[in-house]
């Protein structure tokens, strides 16, 4: 499989920074796009363009941490800030503005009430993506 358009969401685990080198690989042959997108979830009592700086110094510290991974690999990327309401909704629409043949997303292992959780933005993304999606699990032994 060949992809030219790789679109990564992260949030700061360890997970993002093997996604980003897997992304690398997947498109280095072919030198195509890859962006990290991190979205800062914006309460509905504010405004969707508000400044919340504690978030936007994280989101901007773990981008710029995911531009370092892929410089490492020898590759540009682009990154991305957005603020948005949804996590999962916008991942999609980002995937679909740029035209992405791929989203690849890092998880990690949680619990939720005892039992192994992904959340509810990967299985949204899964199930409304409008391409191929690649999870990559984080191995890490207990």
């Amino acid at each position: 499989m060949e992809f030219n358009k790789i679109l990564v969401p992260v949030t700061g685990t360890p997970a993002d920074d093997e996604a980003m080198r897997l992304a690398c690989r997947l498109t280095k042959k072919n030198k195509g796009k890859i962006w990290a997108v991190y979205v800062v979830t914006v309460k509905r009592s504010l405004p969707l363009d508000a400044e919340i700086e504690p978030e936007i110094k994280k989101a901007e510290n773990i981008l710029d941490r995911i531009a370092i991974v892929a410089e490492e690999e020898d590759y540009e990327i682009e990154t991305d800030l957005l603020q948005a309401r949804e996590v999962g909704p916008t991942i999609v629409d980002e995937a679909v503005e740029r035209e992405a043949d791929l989203i690849l997303m890092g998880v990690i292992y949680k619990r939720r009430f005892g039992q192994f959780s992904l959340g509810n933005v990967v299985p949204y993304v899964l199930k409304n993506a409008p391409c191929q999606v690649i999870l990559y699990h984080q191995y890490t032994p207990r």
